[in-house]
């Protein structure tokens, strides 16, 4: 079974820093494109940042700069540094990709919670 887990959300005074991790389990993904989103309240979900499985790297223009994503494959995790942090950045973050599971299967973790107070 395919899990992705988030962790390392949390409460951030402007201008921090936090690292959000996504661990995925049941499949290798060091040769998958994973993906970030997140959502505010109220508000759509957005794709913030993508990295291929060749390390390729591409993010909104709303975190250019000041988030970096990255991955692990040693430990099948993907990360996401996130300096500067704004009040807007107040969303919950998810994980994404489409893995192959009996047929590709696109997967969401349950999301890490993060706040940016002013």
């Amino acid at each position: 079974q395919v899990q992705l887990v988030e962790s390392g959300g949390g409460l951030v005074q402007v201008g921090g820093s936090l690292r959000l991790s996504c661990a995925t389990s049941g499949r290798t993904v060091s040769s998958t494109a994973m993906k970030w989103y997140r959502q505010a309240p109220g508000k759509q979900r957005e794709l913030v940042a993508t990295i291929t499985g060749g390390g390729s790297t591409n993010y909104a223009d709303s975190v250019k700069g000041r988030f970096t994503i990255s991955r692990d494959n040693a430990k099948n995790t993907v990360y996401l540094q996130m300096n500067s942090l704004k009040p807007e950045d107040t969303a919950v973050y998810y994980c994404n990709a489409d893995i192959f599971s009996n047929g590709l299967v696109n997967y969401w973790g349950q999301g890490t919670q993060v706040t940016v107070s002013s």
